[in-house]
């Protein structure tokens, strides 16, 4: 894919296109443990487990687009008659810190919703539908962020803008995982945070756990190893599963400072 970017037109106070380098304080990176006394994904199970990534990468993000797009006017609804989903996501916000926050596939805008006033914040997501759910619903929050439609492969932002980002179901949605993630680190400050959400097999194995992957697996979505990825591009982190029987994982991960990726 080539990278592109169409801003949306959101009224962000004067953040658009400003790239101030925030003064944040000196954090001691995270030292590498587990918050639950349980392997990570991925140390326990077959790695045979795990989705392939698509052949045409291409074709599989077209595809999703168009799923997003049918299914946008109905997020909130969903998350009306299924709150757990949105208390799921929203244990990202405490993990937020800094000043300038970058939300990648924020979808329809539920969580923007609930922090982007306290901080300097940008979003980006791929789906146009989406975007333009999120932006009303963004302006009748009277909440200020600056939206652009853009890809994960290649955000558009200059290297090492941002001091937290927040990605929440929505990783397993990427054909390129290596790709993505490079990205996010690319973009991300030396030291800064990523917090990430996602669906991914229970490491106690479950049944109730297991199948709520299963289902997501089978419903198109890529289920990886995301410790592994994270160790290869260099991230120090937390780990925790917060709901779904232990099917949704909440990663802190912490960018290490000075350290070389192993991303191809």
């Amino acid at each position: 894919m080539t990278g592109w970017l169409e801003p949306l037109g959101l009224d962000d106070g004067g953040y658009h296109g400003r790239l101030e380098r925030a003064v944040v304080g000196q954090l001691q990176p995270p030292v590498r443990q587990r918050m639950i006394q349980a392997p990570s994904p991925g140390e326990t199970l077959d790695d045979s487990r795990y989705s392939p990534e698509p052949e045409d990468f291409a074709k599989f993000t077209s595809e999703r687009d168009r799923l997003y797009t049918m299914f946008a006017g109905l997020y909130a609804g969903a998350l009306r008659i299924f709150p757990v989903w949105g208390r799921w996501i929203e244990r990202a916000i405490p993990h937020v810190e800094g000043l300038r926050v970058l939300e990648v596939s924020f979808g329809t805008g539920h969580l923007l919703t609930q922090y982007a006033g306290r901080f300097e914040t940008h979003g980006v997501d791929y789906n146009l539908r989406m975007a333009q759910v999120a932006r009303r619903d963004l302006r009748r929050a009277e909440v200020k962020a600056s939206l652009v439609r853009g890809s994960v492969e290649h955000l558009p932002y200059p290297d090492e803008s941002f001091d937290s980002i927040v990605n929440t179901m929505a990783f397993s949605g990427y054909p390129d995982g290596v790709a993505a993630l490079s990205e996010i680190r690319r973009v991300l400050r030396s030291d800064g945070r990523l917090i990430l959400i996602d669906v991914n097999y229970p490491s106690d194995g479950n049944w109730i756990g297991k199948g709520l992957a299963e289902f997501w697996k089978l419903s198109g979505d890529i289920l990886r190893d995301m410790g592994q990825l994270l160790d290869q591009l260099a991230f120090d982190y937390t780990h925790e599963e917060i709901g779904g029987r232990g099917s949704v994982h909440l990663f802190v991960a912490r960018k290490q400072a000075g350290a070389q990726s192993l991303g191809r």
